[in-house]
This record gives structure tokens, sequence and C-alpha cells, in this order.
């Protein structure tokens, strides 16, 4: 019998300082969502730390968390990391990377030269950039964004976002979003006018395991030298110690830097 279920591809993009097990778990709550629908079937995983020029604070080195990345998934049969974001010289918008990403599955999918894909991949954003996500998965492979409620409720914060960087994320492609405790996704989207244009392209996903492990937590604990055992990949706890990761000093980088989009957007908005 043929599977008519629409394939996905999962793509998180964020800070990943350290990686940790909740960050690992979304992956594995919002596949078992997408697929009870029996709309969905998800074949990929795409773990992309952000570059050192996003300046935010405390942000070490991507080589270091690409590598703890990497060890986190190792025994993963379908979640990856990618590395073209996390080697960027400058900060790119999660829109361009997203774009990237898609770029990618439409080239497995054609086999085409890379000219012929670029066309077909700017012909099919800009043919259905108003409307729904319809045409990200109509032939083949779609894109989705995977994120926690708090990225969501972060596209409401002035000079984070464009405005049309959230059009096209959750309008082209669609939202995973997992739940934390605290949150409501919900009212959110409800207050939002774009969000709840595209609130077809949002997937709220329950997490009913709690867990409030973020990494600000992990790296205060490093930092007092607790235990983190438990809260990180055993690998990934092996390796911050070896490189003796997460200090006071690394708190503090970036501390007295303005974050790159506010930067960029606050600059273009006063021009």
């Amino acid at each position: 019998m043929s599977d008519n279920r629409t394939k996905v591809v999962l793509l998180a993009c964020g800070s990943f300082n350290p990686i940790t097990n909740m960050h690992l778990r979304m992956f594995e709550v919002a596949r078992d969502h997408l697929e009870d629908t029996g709309q969905y079937m998800v074949v990929k995983g795409i773990i992309s730390p952000v570059c050192d020029g996003y300046k935010k604070k405390g942000l070490i080195e991507a080589c270091h968390r690409l590598e703890m990345a990497r060890l986190a998934t190792e025994d993963s049969g379908w979640i990856t990391v990618d590395s073209w974001e996390g080697i960027q010289p400058e900060w790119l918008e999660t829109a361009k990377v997203v774009r990237h990403h898609y770029e990618e599955l439409l080239a497995m999918e054609n086999n085409d030269d890379v000219d012929t894909v670029k066309y077909v991949k700017k012909r099919r954003i800009e043919e259905n950039f108003e409307g729904s996500a319809s045409h990200n998965g109509r032939d083949g492979v779609r894109l989705m964004l995977l994120c926690g409620a708090d990225v969501l409720e972060s596209f409401g914060i002035p000079n984070l976002w464009k405005p049309e960087d959230i059009v096209e994320i959750v309008g082209s492609h669609g939202l995973v979003c997992v739940t934390r405790s605290g949150n409501d996704p919900h009212k959110f989207i409800h207050e939002s006018d774009v969000l709840w244009k595209y609130r077809k392209n949002i997937h709220i996903v329950h997490e009913w395991v709690t867990n409030d492990i973020s990494a600000t937590h992990v790296r205060r604990a490093l930092r007092r030298c607790r235990s983190v055992r438990y809260l990180l990949p055993d690998g990934v706890v092996r390796y911050i110690k070896e490189h003796g990761l997460y200090s006071a000093e690394s708190e503090q980088k970036n501390a007295d830097v303005i974050l790159a989009p506010f930067q960029r957007y606050s600059r273009a908005s006063s021009s």
C-alpha cells in the first residue's frame, strides 16, 4: 500500500549553548504529534546552531556548540546536526536559514542542476508567499521550523524579527511549537494578527512530561561546579569538562554587545 502522508523535515535553530536533553526531547514529541495526525511522516530532524555573530551574552564558540550537538545526536537514527549556519561569518536571519535548507531538500528531490533548483525554489516561494504552506509539501518533503513557545512569543519583541520573515516562516513553511510550563502559545497566536492569519500552519505540541531544563540553568550550575549529569547527554558532559567550558568569564562574553538582530533592525528603522 502506498503511504500518502506528507514527509516532513523538522529544523531547529538556536544557540544550543549547550544542547540539553530537552532540546532532543522536542524533536521526539514533535514527531509523535505530527504522525498522530495521520497526515505526516517525519523523516529527518536538523539541529542548526547559530553562528558566533549572533552576539548573545554567554555564547561560546560555534565550534564547541556544533561538536556538542554532534555528540548529543550520535545515537539518533534521524536527528542530525548541520554546520552551515554556525560557520557563517555574520549572523543570518532564521528565514534565510530556512530557505537554505528548503533549497537543499529541493535539490535532493529534483536531482537537477543548481540553477534549476534555485529557480524552482524561487518560483514556489513567490507563488505561494501569501498563501498557505501547502506548496512546501506539494511535490514531496515539507520543511517545518521546530521551536519552543518562548520563540513563538519572541515574534512580538520589536526589532528582533522582521515581519516579512515571520510571514515567510509561518505562512510558507509552518511552525511546530512545543509548549513549556508557564507559556500560553494559543493566547499569543490569538493576540497576533499575523500568527492568527496563518494559525493553521502552526502545530502546538503539549509536552506532558514537564521539565524546565534550560541552557541558562545548566550554565549556572556549571559555573558553580554543580553536577549537570542527566540534564545533558553524557558525551556532552564529558566534552564540557575536557574543554573547561562555561565559566564566570565565558558568561560575560558579549555582555556589552547589542544582540545582532537589534543592531541590524534598529539601524534599518532609523535610516
